[in-house]
């Protein structure tokens, strides 16, 4: 996971990070650009986008948005 790749994906709408999920849980390639050594990180990257996107809608800056995924990130594999 990268947090500069996840970055570079909230520049894109909501519907299009939906689609690139969705393609590539039909192991599709999105169109939009995801950066990702594999699948697994690509669609990482693609869900921490959306999960953000969602915290920015709800009124939250981006960059506490970011702060709140990596400290969720952090959180569940310690």
């Amino acid at each position: 996971m990268k947090i500069q790749s996840i970055k570079s994906l909230l520049q894109y709408d909501m519907q299009a990070l939906k689609h690139a999920e969705q393609q590539l849980y039909e192991e599709q390639t999105p169109d939009i650009p995801v950066e990702g050594e594999d699948e697994g990180e690509m669609l990482t990257h693609v869900l921490a986008a959306i999960w953000i996107k969602e915290q920015i809608q709800s009124g939250v800056p981006e960059a506490q948005a970011v702060r709140a995924f990596s400290q969720r990130v952090r959180n569940s594999i310690s």
